[in-house]
């Protein structure tokens, strides 16, 4: 694999243009082929669409014959470079990424800066990287990615953000171009990273990445577990980067968007039985940042048969429908964790008969807020909640 940049041949290293010249196939993107120059003879073969299922056959079909494949910038960071070395044995050779060209020109530090990707997903994975003070690089899908990044910004009160445009990095045609969010407009040629250095207007909304979002940040009809509760069950569940939860009764789906939040590798299957409250549920994952869960329109325990196997299990809704529990618990594999919040004295009764057959801890979990009571202020307690919590041992 051979990563070359928008300066084409004139940028590539000696090893680079020995690979190419040597190959019997080359592989790239009509605009990368176009690149290369009439000495280098292989037969040029356009990438396949849809990519991903096409790989096993263009690499079966030309495997003899000195295949050779070009990606734009580094072939393993967000390129087929990952994708192929699944596949087969792959001798990579890298070209500068559009990071560290958007950051050599910016003078930022590349390690502190977060990369959202826009190829292929959604724009609105940017909600969980906006922070006062933060640098964050947006790889574009297009020339309207930088328009619909400034859109989301400005609706998230960072307005005042400095938006910079930075275009066909490499390449004579070269372009930079600095404004705010607030006053960007227009589009942008097709190869382009958009640089924001977030800074919020007054009274924007802050999103921590830590668990206990407000309440209201959630667009729910009442069915939904409270902010203080939400981060007890969170530091149960115990989420680690790359796991999968089972939200099972997700309702507004806060559980698991804010196990996703944790970090960008932490995976949800969020089963919710009302078709309105899934919708809602992934508006409000689009909202919060993290578009990637998925939710599940069905009721348990129907609903998870043919789901991924889960790390954790949290039952939020229909914890005493029949089957529900011991199918979250068969599908957990030694290790994982199940957390059920009960609220009602059948639910609980449910979960201490289950805490006394196979183990696991009871907690209580009882808040008050501060609300008015005529002209007075009092304290007003919200719904008690039992948390059975359990890691599955060893048979």
């Amino acid at each position: 694999m051979v990563g070359i940049g928008a300066d084409g041949w004139a940028g590539l290293a000696p090893p680079a243009r020995a690979a190419l010249r040597g190959a019997g196939v080359v592989v790239g993107s009509a605009r990368q082929l176009g690149l290369l120059p009439a000495d280098v003879a292989a037969e040029r073969v356009p990438l396949p669409a849809p990519l991903r299922p096409a790989l096993p056959g263009l690499v079966a079909a030309h495997a003899d014959r000195g295949l050779c494949v070009l990606a734009s910038g580094d072939p393993l960071w967000y390129g087929i470079g990952t994708a192929l070395a699944e596949l087969t044995d792959v001798d990579v050779l890298p070209h500068p990424s559009s990071v560290s060209l958007a950051c050599a020109r910016l003078g930022w530090s590349v390690q502190d800066v977060e990369v959202v990707s826009a190829v292929g997903r959604p724009v609105e994975r940017l909600h969980a990287a906006v922070h006062p003070g933060r640098r964050v690089l947006v790889l574009s899908a297009s020339g309207e990615t930088p328009a619909a990044v400034a859109a989301l910004l400005r609706d998230r009160g960072f307005g005042p953000s400095a938006l910079t445009v930075l275009a066909d990095l490499g390449a004579p045609a070269e372009s930079v171009t600095t404004t705010t969010a607030d006053a960007y407009a227009g589009t942008a040629p097709a190869l382009n990273v958009v640089a924001v250095e977030c800074a919020a207007a007054p009274g924007a909304r802050r999103l921590p990445r830590v668990p206990g979002l407000p309440d209201d940040v959630f667009e729910h009809d009442g069915q939904i577990t409270k902010r203080e509760v939400r981060a007890v069950t969170l530091a149960a569940l115990g989420p680690e980067p790359g796991e999968l939860l089972w939200d099972v009764g997700a309702g507004s789906g806060s559980v698991g968007i804010e196990w996703a939040r944790t970090h960008p590798g932490c995976r949800v299957a969020a089963v919710e039985p009302r078709a309105e409250r899934a919708e809602r549920a992934r508006r409000n994952a689009a909202a919060l940042g993290v578009p990637q869960v998925d939710v599940v329109v069905g009721a348990a325990p129907d609903a998870l048969a043919g789901l991924p196997a889960p790390d954790a299990v949290f039952v939020g809704g229909g914890v005493t429908a029949d089957g529900v529990l011991p199918a979250c618990w068969a599908a957990l594999e030694p290790g994982g964790r199940l957390v059920v919040n009960a609220v009602t004295l059948e639910s609980e009764a449910l979960v201490v008969r289950w805490r006394d057959e196979v183990g696991g801890t009871l907690t209580r979990v009882a808040v008050e807020r501060a609300g008015a009571l005529g002209g007075f202020t009092a304290w007003q307690p919200q719904r008690a909640v039992t948390q059975w919590r359990v890691v599955k041992e060893e048979a």
